[in-house]
């Protein structure tokens, strides 16, 4: 008989999803929750059956009945709550971005590496049906070499920036926030790293509100291969939620868009062909039932740890860019 995992989640916001997506995974129990707020904890533990409720991080990372930790908690403590898990022999899920500074994401590796435990982070674009299709049809060639690419985050929930949370952090990056969906998507679809970035940004649309930091950030990346790639985080874009997609290839483009893709075989009008294939077809949980599959079978996850501190490496080149200026070569930790 398998052991049965329990699990501990922090922060009730998206975590109210990881809570309905482990309990759907046989043997699996969410025991423990963490808020910061007294009324999201009761809510929350209302709806899903759960009498654990702490507002102490501490009072799950550092319990030793907890298997696995879910952080989806504001940006800024992922880090401390983070190496305090691993530092008590916890797995963690980590809600995107893993930290907000170099010197951070370098302590949870530590911690991590450590621990001998398991890392991911919810990068949920992976599991849409209409991307996975596209990945299948880049690795057998039907797009040959691929040329450039785009992936753009365009969502409009300024709110966010300027009546949430995030309008109340000391640093705020939206490519962080946004982008990094995007950013992963990219590398996983190519099967390669970026080499170098060159950042612009501006900020328009939070202007007057308490946000401080620029809310629209475009990135270009260059790839390994030489594949050119290009990023641009909106948070305030007059349109419907899109992850905005383009692959271009010396064979076929592809272009996302709502409700079907297209596929183009030329540049006439017949050389075109609608993609039906589900987008996005995802659950915020999609990936637990892998991660806990990975722990069981004392493997890395679809989104392993070196996918989690890669990304977020681009992430802070990405930033980094942005005030330096000029382009700057990735360093990777790992």
């Amino acid at each position: 008989m398998q052991k049965k995992l329990k699990i501990g989640v922090i922060g009730l916001g998206v975590g109210e999803q990881h809570i309905i997506g482990y309990q759907r995974i046989p043997n699996v129990e969410v025991t423990d929750i963490c808020d910061v707020d007294p009324s999201a904890l009761k809510a929350v533990g209302d709806r899903n059956g759960i009498s654990n409720r702490h507002q102490n991080y501490k009072r799950i990372t550092e319990n030793p009945d907890i298997d696995v930790v879910s952080i989806a908690s504001y940006d800024d403590y992922h880090a401390l709550q983070a190496v305090s898990a691993f530092e008590n022999g916890k797995h963690v899920m980590i809600e995107k971005p893993l930290a907000l500074n170099r010197y951070d994401a370098e302590a949870i590796l530590r911690a991590q590496q450590d621990s001998g435990r398991y890392l991911s982070s919810n990068l949920i674009l992976r599991k849409s049906p209409r991307f996975q299709e596209l990945k299948t049809w880049i690795e057998k060639g039907r797009f040959g070499e691929i040329v450039s690419i785009e992936g753009d985050y365009l969502h409009q929930i300024l709110w966010k920036l300027t009546q949430g949370w995030r309008g109340r952090m000391e640093f705020y990056c939206v490519t962080y926030g946004g982008g990094i969906h995007m950013i992963d998507l990219m590398r996983w679809l190519l099967g390669e790293e970026v080499a170098e970035v060159c950042g612009m940004s501006n900020k328009k649309l939070t202007q007057g509100s308490r946000f401080n930091f620029d809310d629209t950030v475009t990135n270009l990346l260059k790839f390994k291969s030489g594949t050119v790639g290009r990023t641009t985080s909106n948070l305030g874009a007059q349109r419907p939620q899109i992850h905005g997609l383009a692959v271009y290839g010396t064979e076929k483009t592809f272009i996302n868009d709502i409700p079907h893709a297209k596929l183009f075989h030329g540049d006439n009008n017949e050389d075109l062909e609608i993609v039906e294939t589900t987008y996005p077809g995802i659950d915020k949980f999609g990936l637990l039932p892998n991660f806990i599959s990975a722990i069981r079978d004392d493997k890395e996850p679809e989104v392993s740890a070196k996918d989690v501190f890669r990304v977020m490496d681009v992430c802070f080149a990405c930033y980094e860019s942005l005030e330096a200026k000029r382009t700057l070569d990735v360093v990777y930790l790992i």
